[in-house]
């Protein structure tokens, strides 16, 4: 019989297994995955609320579903689970306590999942590392002074660890991708309107925000994508159906793939050579298993595209502030929030209903010319960052300054992702290896809207001929 801790080191579809061979139960995974955050969190900071009372009483009571008795997290962003705060990282709002689960809570709940608290996350989601004011910063487990990235970077944290097998992360502009890559993770960013945001919204940012899991092997990903996929009632729209379920294309032929790959940044940003080479290096990869690989990347103004894309991404922002207002029954002042989301919601406030409706008319436009790449093309391969995982502190969001600046210099750290963010299009951060720094690299993967089963299938291929799951980081539990 395995020992509790040692099945917190298989993936969920492996801890799932045992417990249904009755080899661990859940109350010895919760036990033990709770021990390990009490050992390893103090170190990482990734997980900032604990829900460890409610886990124990979940694990003694009935259970069903594919992934019944496995350990899960959830993130403090837009993620509501009935009983327990949701903050969004941020001290304005107050204690804002969910009376019920929303969609995707209640689907992950029916998997068997067991919620042992909520993951750390910058404001309202804002920025690509996590480094809030309200919880402090989550710290990369391959070097504690470095960023695990953001907006998902407690759940990174965690999963990289091995407080968890996965972990909810969700993404509106690499949020799910940029801590996967940062932390030696696989990352998958679904199809617009894959997964629900309902019951109170019909979608998040018209589409741009998408919520998934980071995970240590990619059949979890595809897995426990399966048991939250599809539209709920009063959707105003949802992705394609599926031709079959995602867990099936994982170890499937993906066939003889046209492969594009670029390390150029699509605003001319420049890219460490670091993150070119395991690019390179993994084109390489690619055309030895078959595939037809040229070098190419859309003709797309990636300028243009990110003004639109960063008008409408305030505007969000802007709306995440004024629904907070809204169930405050007060404005919001310049002291209540950190500097770089004060910055984004003044843009929000100074934007006009035309200008705004102007930006998302641009920013669908460029996608549009972006999906038109993919005619020719299945797969378009990039770096997932710029660089591996800057120092913290490097994007001092406590300050002031002049916040288009500050959102320039975070582009040059994360210029890919949001591409398919604004498209709408399935994309994924896949492990590449690591620097001699010991950090870890990561390669970009998009794929055609609503093809989610080719990603899954490209990503197995490489996981079996360069595994990454293996080499644990100098913060394990």
């Amino acid at each position: 019989m395995p020992h509790a801790d040692d099945a917190l080191d298989l993936d969920a579809i492996g801890q799932a297994d045992l417990v249904r061979r009755k080899e661990v139960s859940p109350a010895e995974l919760v036990e033990a995955a709770i021990a390990r955050i009490e050992r390893v969190n103090p170190q990482v900071n990734a997980v900032v609320i604990k829900t460890y009372e409610r886990a124990r009483a979940a694990a003694a009571g009935p259970l069903d579903g594919p992934f019944a008795g496995v350990p899960f997290l959830l993130k403090d962003i837009a993620c509501e689970e009935e009983g327990v705060p949701l903050r969004g990282a941020s001290t304005f709002g107050g204690d804002y306590v969910p009376t019920a689960d929303n969609e995707l809570v209640r689907r992950y709940r029916a998997a068997g999942l067991l919620f042992l608290g909520h993951t750390n996350a910058p404001e309202l989601g804002i920025g690509p590392t996590t480094e809030p004011r309200l919880y402090g910063p989550a710290r990369n487990p391959w070097d504690r002074e470095r960023s695990t990235g953001g907006s998902s970077g407690g759940a990174a944290a965690a999963v990289a660890t091995g407080m968890v097998a996965a972990a909810h992360g969700n993404d509106a502009g690499g949020s799910i991708r940029i801590p996967a890559a940062c932390c030696g993770l696989f990352g998958m960013k679904p199809t617009r309107a894959r997964n629900p945001v309902a019951p109170h919204f019909g979608d998040i940012i018209v589409g741009i925000a998408a919520d998934h899991v980071l995970s240590r092997s990619v059949r979890d990903s595809a897995a426990l994508l399966d048991v939250t996929a599809g539209p709920t009632l009063g959707d105003p729209y949802w992705a394609p159906p599926l031709a079959r379920a995602f867990a099936e294309e994982v170890g499937a032929d993906p066939r003889r793939l046209r492969i594009a790959f670029s390390t150029r940044s699509p605003i001319g940003t420049p890219i460490d050579p670091d993150c070119v080479r395991a690019t390179e290096e993994t084109a390489r990869l690619l055309e030895s298993l078959g595939h037809t690989v040229e070098e190419a990347d859309p003709a797309v103004d990636g300028e243009a595209f990110w003004r639109a894309f960063t008008a409408v991404i305030a505007a969000g922002v802007g709306w995440a502030l004024a629904g907070l207002e809204r169930r405050v029954g007060r404005e919001a002042t310049p002291d209540d929030l950190e500097p770089f989301v004060w910055g984004f919601t003044r843009r929000a406030r100074e934007q006009t209903a035309p200008q705004f409706l102007l930006a998302l008319q641009d920013m669908q436009r460029h996608a549009r010319e972006m999906a038109g790449f993919f005619v020719e093309h299945d797969v378009w391969l990039t770096p997932t960052l710029g660089s591996p995982a800057v120092p913290l502190g490097t994007f001092s969001l406590q300050q002031g300054g002049d916040a288009m600046a500050m959102r320039r210099q975070m582009n040059v750290f994360a210029p890919f992702t949001w591409m398919s963010n604004a498209s709408g299009q399935p994309a994924m951060s896949v492990p590449a290896g690591w620097n001699e720094a010991g950090l870890p690299l990561s390669d970009h993967f998009v794929g055609r809207f609503g093809d989610e089963a080719t990603l899954f299938r490209l990503a197995a291929q490489i996981e079996a001929a360069r595994p990454w799951a293996g080499r644990r980081p100098p913060i394990h539990a």
